[in-house]
């Protein structure tokens, strides 16, 4: 037995509100409801290389030794054929040989620093320095050797009279000869310079 028909208290006698219809269960056709998500999106940056970041290439150390060891080679070299010479050579040729060595001291040491230090200018740099110290102490040597030659009294002598007595001779002595001595150094270090940068720009 079905229950009587109440009226429904309405006061101020305000209409109905209609009732939505029942939408569908969600996950059964209905699109889903979005959320905003807690962060903004970020940037994305470019993804670093398998191995990091690219180191310089070249070995500024391994440059300087071996750039080294050539100006030492090339120097005993020069000052050998000083002392099997010397007794033949005139004033000018003194000259024209000092700078020769300059020039290949300064080439040796610059093509060996171009390989192997390529383009660190530090490498170029101890390269120049190294050739011009190169074509001193290759001069110096052959003033030793040429002393020498005269016994070994001679060379006592000059140890104890001035230690100093190769490098003044180098100078030319108070002599007019000192631009020469000087060229020579610019030679070797201009040489050694250039060819390391010649050489070592073509490096990677």
């Amino acid at each position: 037995m079905s229950q009587p028909w109440q009226p429904q208290y309405n006061p101020g006698h305000q209409p109905p509100v209609p009732q939505q219809p029942p939408g569908p269960p969600q996950g059964f056709g209905a699109p889903p409801q979005s959320a905003p998500g807690p962060f903004p999106p970020q940037p994305v940056y470019p993804q670093q290389g398998p191995y990091g970041p690219q180191r310089r290439s070249g070995n500024p150390v391994g440059a300087f030794f071996l750039g080294f060891l050539a100006s030492v080679v090339v120097s005993l070299v020069y000052s050998g054929i000083v002392y099997a010479t010397y007794q033949d050579q005139t004033e000018n040729t003194v000259y024209v040989l000092y700078v020769l060595h300059a020039l290949v001291n300064g080439a040796a040491v610059g093509a060996l620093v171009g390989l192997v230090g390529h383009r660190r200018t530090g490498a170029h740099i101890s390269g120049a320095v190294v050739a011009a110290l190169g074509a001193f102490f290759g001069f110096t040597n052959a003033v030793v050797f040429v002393t020498m030659d005269a016994g070994m009294y001679a060379f006592r002598n000059m140890m104890q009279a001035d230690v100093l007595i190769p490098a003044k001779a180098w100078w030319g002595n108070g002599g007019d000869s000192w631009p020469i001595s000087l060229l020579g150094l610019v030679v070797a270090a201009a040489a050694a310079w250039g060819i390391a940068h010649l050489v070592g720009r073509n490096r990677r």
